[in-house]
């Protein structure tokens, strides 16, 4: 129900979607419609009509850029602080070893602190694309992955009959 400006500048200015690269796609061709949207954070502009080619080519173009930023990507919540460029995790500054998964889950929650994600949703989105394993391997390694949290592990909350989410805050005992 909103133009694309509009829609860009949202996105720009809330700490969940700052990060998501944008395309701009729209028959807007003049130059100040094209500098607006860049100058408001869209990552590239094609003007319609455009081959799909090229846009593809774009789209590639635009996630390998994203890819190097996210690799200096420092991501933190309470005593849980993550280097994603260094694969390194610290809870109250002390390194904890994670395994690939479940380096990746964490990543996955503290990039969208208290939202909540169905089992599958988690699968989906840490996991490789259609794996065919159950469910029940996300609980296992969020088990093992509170384990290492220590403490730091009020952070990851259970949603009975949901899933899991990062809580951006925790009750004091």
């Amino acid at each position: 129900g909103t133009d694309g400006e509009k829609l860009l500048i949202q996105m720009r200015r809330d700490e969940r979607t700052r990060h998501i690269p944008v395309i701009m796609l729209t028959a807007k061709g003049a130059e100040m419609d094209k500098v607006r949207a860049l100058d408001g954070g869209a990552d590239d502009y094609i003007v319609k009509p455009f081959g799909v080619m090229e846009l593809l080519s774009r789209i590639r173009a635009v996630l390998r850029r994203s890819e190097k930023k996210r690799k200096h990507e420092r991501l933190a919540l309470g005593p849980i602080s993550m280097d994603v460029g260094r694969r390194e995790v610290k809870v109250d500054d002390e390194a904890i070893t994670l395994t690939n998964k479940e380096f990746r889950l964490l990543q996955f929650l503290l990039a969208n602190p208290g939202l909540v994600f169905t089992r599958e949703q988690l699968l989906d989105n840490v996991w490789d694309t259609g794996y065919a394993g159950d469910t029940r391997t996300v609980d296992m390694h969020v088990r093992t992955l509170r384990v290492k949290l220590g403490e730091a592990a009020a952070f990851l909350q259970t949603v009975r009959g949901v899933g899991y989410k990062l809580a951006e805050e925790v009750e004091p005992l």
